[in-house]
């Protein structure tokens, strides 16, 4: 499937304005993660800790970071004596984007098929990276722990998962840092896209009816 692309300039644009919406503090020194961690982050970054914290999550994380982004990743955000569920499921309510990195662990976790679960219900958009592991072969992990009410909620957000176009990578062939990449560049062109949206929608909201 073809994805439109965007030039540098539009890039560049983004960026300014996520700069420009920051605060002085933040312009000017480092923000503590834990305290940016309270208000609506840009992008959620869902993943399965033993498969992919220690790289393509965490390399995310600083690339999003430097491109003055604000991304979610639970050991980045989130201090001792947290809420687990309340943080999480607060944050994917108020992301704009989620990125779920599939992996061959990933669908043993209760928590994963959580956060993209919600991902779905929150009818966020969401990229999907396939790493070391092929859409097909996504599957709910049931070793009878799993109540019979998530268990549907898993399989329908698999099911959505399973048939959206996302980014493969294979960990013995692929470069680390062109998965990275790619991926932020289609996070900016969806936020371009969300915000080209929503002033249409402000736009037509203040003009006023021919009578």
């Amino acid at each position: 499937m073809h994805m439109q692309r965007y030039s540098s300039a539009a890039i560049m644009n983004l960026h300014r304005s996520f700069l420009a919406r920051q605060t002085p503090i933040m312009k000017t020194k480092m923000v503590n993660p834990f305290i940016e961690s309270k208000k609506a982050c840009d992008v959620f970054i869902n993943h399965r800790g033993i498969d992919t914290k220690r790289t393509i999550a965490t390399l995310l994380y600083d690339h999003l970071s430097w491109l003055n982004l604000q991304p979610f990743l639970d050991n980045k955000n989130m201090k001792p004596g947290d809420k687990l569920f309340d943080n999480i499921d607060n944050a994917i309510r108020n992301c704009k984007i989620g990125i779920t990195v599939f992996s061959p662990n990933y669908c043993k976790s209760y928590f994963c098929l959580h956060e993209l679960a919600l991902f779905m219900e929150s009818k966020k958009k969401v990229i999907p990276i396939f790493c070391d592991i092929k859409p097909s072969e996504l599957r709910v992990v049931n070793n009878g722990n799993v109540p019979l009410k998530d268990l549907e909620r898993f399989n329908l957000a698999l099911e959505e998962a399973k048939y959206t176009v996302g980014l493969t990578f294979n960990s013995s062939k692929g470069n680390l840092s062109d998965v990275v990449k790619n991926a932020s560049e289609i996070v900016i062109e969806s936020l371009i896209e969300m915000e080209s949206e929503q002033k249409m929608i402000k736009s037509s909201r203040n003009t006023p009816m021919a009578l």
